[in-house]
């Protein structure tokens, strides 16, 4: 029991407010405003109030809340982050399982390409998420020690990341969209008309040509794709908390005790002869030189360059409207097609600036790899327009068809087959599934 003076007292301390008690829920909230009916409440959770030991306490302002709010996130996001680091490799099989289902999904069931792009979308913004922490945790981490050095692209463009925070964020965001556009315009697709989708389209166009124009001016060098840093190294390699040994990880400390031999074998001194079945047979070929096994080890100029100085700034007008005419061809392209063209014109006008930015751009070095990749790329990207346009009704389709035809029946092929007739329609009704 309580005394009435203590209630009473307490009643006149809180009468333009409200109570609070957080270990009963339901009496949050309570007004102290009627003084014939808030009394006998206000006694009652005064009397649990003293039960549970704690006495009730103002009622928490927005900023309370909203602080409350962040620091359970801020756990939450550090509790999930800990357990990314604990079960990499669970996660990463995980992703890469989940990522093959996308690829049979189409034509399984309604909007199931609805489905498996949203899936795939998923997967890759948590990927690139997964990546970005696992990355600082082997900064951070002094026993991370991986066995091979990252390659020349994780170099250059960590070294970008680092260097300047708008390329960065840049960086990120052209990624971003690149994961997810193909499931808004699926979304467009079933939600507006076909004038609002490819408004959409070109929007997405618009910002991404900003985005690759903003990477270029902050480089003055060629744009490589991706802009951001790749997964390279098991982050398993960097555990927290943990002296367990990894393949990758130098050791913390060395070890307790030498292994000491077994009584049982301590008498054993003299080796009995070999077998002659169990003699491994001469080998076949001389051994390899010294010269080319030791040559793939040595260290080339790309090795002790700065990693921003792997890629060569952009120095003549000739080499800048090369790489503005590469980067604004897929907006040309969109805002073409938006226009409900037919015709062979916005392909051709895509294929002749894809040519155009080839001829006009430099003939790098041979030890400029990176960007010699970077380029052998691009070139490759040119058997896309198989899929584009007209090309791909009039030849490519047909064919494609009457290949899945002949094999429907036959075994073993006949399963690709059939994921290849569940791909063709998407070719035609989506533009992302090919867009340059």
């Amino acid at each position: 029991m309580f005394r009435v003076a203590e209630a009473s007292s307490l009643y006149l301390a809180t009468a333009s407010g409200k109570l609070w008690w957080p270990e009963f829920p339901g009496v949050y909230g309570v007004s102290c405003h009627n003084s014939a009916l808030s009394f006998l409440p206000l006694a009652i959770v005064y009397a649990l109030s003293t039960l549970v030991g704690r006495p009730p306490t103002r009622h928490p302002g927005p900023g309370s809340l909203s602080s409350v709010f962040t620091t359970s996130m801020s756990s939450a996001l550090a509790q999930y982050e800990s357990f990314l680091v604990a079960h990499v490799s669970t996660i990463s099989s995980l992703e890469s399982s989940l990522r093959s289902i996308t690829w049979i999904l189409p034509g399984r069931f309604k909007d199931a390409e609805l489905a498996s792009e949203a899936l795939s979308a998923v997967l890759n913004v948590m990927s690139m998420y997964h990546d970005t922490l696992l990355a600082r945790v082997a900064q951070t981490d002094p026993k991370y020690k991986p066995l091979l050095p990252s390659s020349a692209h994780t170099r250059y463009t960590r070294a970008w990341c680092d260097r300047d925070a708008r390329y960065k964020w840049a960086a990120r965001a052209l990624e971003l969209i690149r994961f997810t556009e193909l499931l808004v315009e699926m979304g467009l697709r079933r939600k507006v008309s076909r004038k609002t989708r490819w408004r959409g389209i070109v929007f997405l166009e618009v910002v991404k040509a900003l985005l690759r124009l903003v990477l270029l001016r902050i480089t003055r060098r060629p744009l490589l794709s991706p802009p951001i840093p790749e997964r390279e190294f098991d982050p398993e390699n960097a555990p927290s908390g943990s002296d367990t040994s990894s393949p990758t990880l130098a050791p913390s400390s060395p070890p307790s005790s030498v292994l000491s031999t077994p009584e049982h074998l301590k008498n054993n001194y003299v080796p009995l002869p070999p077998h002659p079945l169990l003699t491994p047979p001469p080998p076949a070929h001389s051994p390899v030189p010294v010269e080319e096994f030791l040559l793939p080890k040595a260290l080339t100029t790309a090795s002790v360059k700065a990693p921003t100085s792997l890629v060569k700034p952009l120095s003549s007008p000739k080499e800048w409207l090369s790489e503005v005419i590469y980067h604004l061809r897929p907006l040309v392209y969109a805002i073409m097609l938006s226009s409900g063209r037919r015709d062979n014109k916005p392909l051709m006008t895509a294929l002749a600036m894809e040519l155009l930015a080839l001829n006009l751009r430099r003939v790098p070095s041979q030890s400029a790899s990176l960007e010699r990749s970077e380029y052998a790329r691009r070139d490759r990207d040119i058997i896309w327009y198989l899929l584009r346009g007209s090309i791909w009704e009039n030849w490519t389709r047909p064919k494609l068809e009457g290949f899945a035809d002949k094999t429907a029946q036959t075994p073993l092929i006949g399963v690709f087959t059939a994921l290849l007739k569940d791909w063709i329609p998407l070719i035609d009704e989506y533009y992302y599934y090919t867009a340059p």
